[in-house]
């Protein structure tokens, strides 16, 4: 992982988890359902999958119309 970090010029310390922390903030931000999401990572109660919803910030103008898609 630091060998990685180090190649892609990231100079914070990085981990296994920060991976996952990013792949969980990418599919919560491209609009998959938590519960889908909770069962990717295993979590077994979706309240610990909830702690990644922090970062989207985006209210109520993130709701999108099914008309949106046509």
């Amino acid at each position: 992982m630091k060998q990685a970090a180090s190649l892609a010029g990231i100079h914070k310390p990085i981990s296994c988890h920060t991976l996952q922390h990013s792949f969980t903030t990418h599919l919560l931000e491209e609009g998959y359902d938590i519960r889908t999401v909770q069962e990717l990572l295993g979590h077994k109660d979706v309240s610990t999958t909830m702690i990644y919803t922090h970062v989207l910030k985006k209210g109520g103008m993130a709701v999108r119309s099914p008309l949106d898609t046509v």
